[in-house]
């Protein structure tokens, strides 16, 4: 066995890697950028060396400067995780001529499988089912027109050398199909320097199937059961179980056997795993292979009892598995859901920034895998997942009670995240039912919701009083202790009421204002005759009753009534309060001193002219539109590219161009002004 490895690659996939070495006492060498001096992977780390500047392409996937580490470290191999370099050939064989082992299949078999194209052609061979589309050599765009038209719409274009949703498009009409196949060109270059598609037939309400497979050098391969990834949002998974509720014990152990024919006739060694597609008569077809460690593999080993980093890193040893399929059993149920620092109200784009807060769910049947800690930073150079939580019950609906309670314990503060939206997947009835497709999100409309669900919803007294209470708190700490007499023994320095304070001027009662879409709600407060330690609170005018504000943890306030007592997640600075309740988190701005200026010079040019700022940071990869334009509404002016996918700048009403601020190709930082309009008179 190796006494010390590499992993290149960081975030919650180090770290989790890392976890495994030291329980096989192994040796773990980080890499970092200049971005991750300070990451959770660099810290968690045996050793840790910097390669390079905070781009990927200067760091991440710097081959020399990797293997110039594991010189210099002695590490024996090398672990790719997955993303970066886990599926290019090319490092797979210069590990091999440094006499550093890869841990993962050889680069003849990850060339092969790395092409969709070249991989489905294998499948066929051996007799697997692919999904009738068009994988021929010709890149023409007149080739590919007609090739379309032959397959009919909806289709599906897709990169040839990778996956996660990028440089995928579905196609509805035939009009459409130059554009999207355009955007889907750009998109796959981009993110795998190989701008190669495919076309395939678009299946109707399909489910997404994988199988898991472990192979090793000794030529034995076993399968480990299926994962249903059905759940995805623009082609990226976000939820994972196993076992699929839509799989029979004849149809698993018949996709198994297929999924094994395909890594046999690849020659196929370590870990992988093979996607399939099934159709609404139980019908599958085989997609592609990630020939790496999938994202979602901690719900394999929640239900077979195996490390799956532990049997990769034996194989890489060259021992053979210590399984035979007969061995292989699932047990129980077990789902994960990726967290996300991602805006639901603004098309979930990725939200950077620092994670000023991070309250993470405990519990039996409980995991979290993250590497990201309260204090961190969520840059725009790489992916924004925050941590992947999974769970495991008896059986499936255990499974589910234990997410959606999980996820309500959960509370992530200092950026916008999908919690909201996990948590209303974990409590739809059709979740429950299993009738899980990769259309349930846009068929249950769950992508449109936003976390408050509905503008109209009157806030729960309970975020209110938990939001006054709390900067009541921070005033306390914030404040000089001023005793009123200092020989009192009565008096409690703790108490704020006891206090000689600003906030004691307009005298023993306080009034905090908060607005929430464009409501505002006063919270009066007074203290409570009964108790020091309790405050009377009334909403808007309303019935007041004594709560008790109660510190459980940093960020977490139990809040104590007459009828009982709630855990609420808060977070208060200057400008606002943010909190968590249920699995939904709720921003609560506080009113501000006016500005001058504004209100000096009204609002009354604001309709003639707007500026269209950059959602997040990245690079200009298209203008579509000059200085002077009339343009329509809803039209796109500008594509940004960012994190690997691209988001179009739209124009928000017909008008005209007052001016655009960059060109192709440059680099604009997140809320840059992109483009100038004015109505068009």
């Amino acid at each position: 066995m190796f006494k010390k490895i590499l992993i290149a690659n960081r975030g919650e996939i180090a770290v989790r890697i890392m976890a495994t070495c030291r329980e096989m006492d192994i040796r773990s060498v980080a890499v970092y950028s200049e971005a991750d001096q300070r990451a959770q992977h660099v810290l968690c780390a045996d050793e840790a060396y910097l390669i390079g500047p905070a781009p990927a392409s200067q760091s991440y996937l710097n081959t020399t400067a990797i293997l110039e580490v594991a010189r210099r470290s002695g590490a024996e191999a090398i672990h790719p995780g997955y993303g970066f370099l886990s599926e290019n050939a090319e490092f797979a064989e210069a590990c091999e001529q440094a006499g550093i082992v890869f841990i993962g299949p050889s680069a003849a078999a990850m060339r092969l499988m790395g092409s969709k194209i070249a991989a489905k052609q294998l499948a066929r061979q051996v007799d697997a089912p692919t999904v009738p589309g068009y994988s021929g050599e010709s890149q023409d765009p007149q080739v590919l027109q007609q090739e379309a038209l032959n397959i009919g719409f909806p289709l599906l274009i897709k990169a040839s050398a990778g996956g996660g949703g990028k440089g995928m498009r579905v196609v509805q009409q035939a009009e459409e199909f130059p554009e999207q196949l355009a955007g889907a060109r750009r998109e796959a270059q981009a993110a795998f320097g190989d701008g190669t598609v495919f076309l395939e037939r678009y299946l109707q309400q399909p489910r997404h199937i994988e199988i898991q497979i472990l192979a090793d050098t000794h030529g034995h391969i076993i399968h480990l059961g299926e994962r249903e990834c059905s759940i995805q949002r623009r082609h990226q998974k976000i939820i994972e179980e196993s076992p699929s509720v839509a799989l029979t014990p004849e149809l698993r152990d018949e996709m198994g056997r297929a999924a094994i024919r395909i890594a046999q006739a690849a020659n196929y060694v370590n870990a992988g795993t093979l996607e399939f597609m099934l159709d609404a008569d139980s019908r599958f077809y085989f997609l592609e292979m990630n020939t790496r460690l999938q994202v979602e593999h901690p719900v394999t080993e929640l239900v077979t009892g195996l490390d799956l980093v532990r049997q990769q890193l034996l194989i890489a040893a060259g021992e053979p598995l210590a399984l035979t399929q007969d061995d292989i059993t699932s047990r129980g149920h077990a789902i994960e859901a990726r967290l996300y620092a991602e805006d639901p109200e603004q098309q979930f784009l990725p939200s950077t920034g620092v994670v000023s807060g991070f309250i993470t769910p405990e519990g039996p049947g409980v995991r979290l895998d993250s590497g990201v800690k309260a204090g961190d930073e969520i840059t725009q150079y790489y992916d924004p997942m925050i941590a992947k939580l999974i769970v495991y019950g008896e059986d499936r609906q255990a499974a589910i009670a234990r997410l959606r309670s999980a996820l309500e314990q959960c509370a992530i503060f200092g950026v916008t995240t999908n919690i909201s939206l996990l948590h209303r997947i974990s409590m739809h009835p059709a979740f429950a039912e299993g009738a899980t497709t990769t259309s349930f999100l846009d068929q249950h409309g769950l992508l449109t919701t936003t976390a408050s669900d509905g503008e109209d919803q009157r806030l729960p007294d309970a975020l209110l009083m938990a939001a006054a209470i709390s900067d009541l708190q921070q005033e306390k700490q914030n404040q000089p202790f001023t005793p009123i007499s200092s020989s009192d023994k009565r008096y409690d320095r703790y108490n704020p009421w006891q206090k000689v304070g600003p906030w004691r001027i307009a005298g023993s009662s306080r009034t905090f204002t908060y607005t929430y879409k464009d409501r505002d709600y006063r919270v009066a407060v007074q203290p409570s005759t009964a108790d020091p330690t309790t405050w009377r609170l009334s909403i808007d005018e309303g019935a007041a009753q004594d709560v008790a504000g109660i510190s459980a943890s940093h960020q977490r306030l139990i809040l104590r009534t007459l009828t009982g007592q709630q855990a609420i997640s808060v977070q208060s600075d200057q400008a606002e309060v943010q909190l968590a309740l249920a699995g939904q988190h709720y921003r609560l701005y506080k009113h501000q001193p006016p500005q001058v200026d504004s209100a000096a010079h009204g609002a009354g040019a604001s309709h003639k002219q707007k500026s269209l700022t950059a959602p997040m940071a990245g690079t200009i990869v298209k203008v579509q539109a000059q200085d002077g334009d009339i343009v329509e509404a809803h039209q796109v002016l500008v594509i940004l590219g960012a994190m690997k996918m691209e988001h179009a700048i739209t124009a928000p009403y017909a008008g005209k161009i007052k001016h655009i601020y960059y060109t192709e190709g440059a680099v604009v930082q997140g809320g840059a002004v992109v483009v100038e309009m004015e109505e068009d008179s």
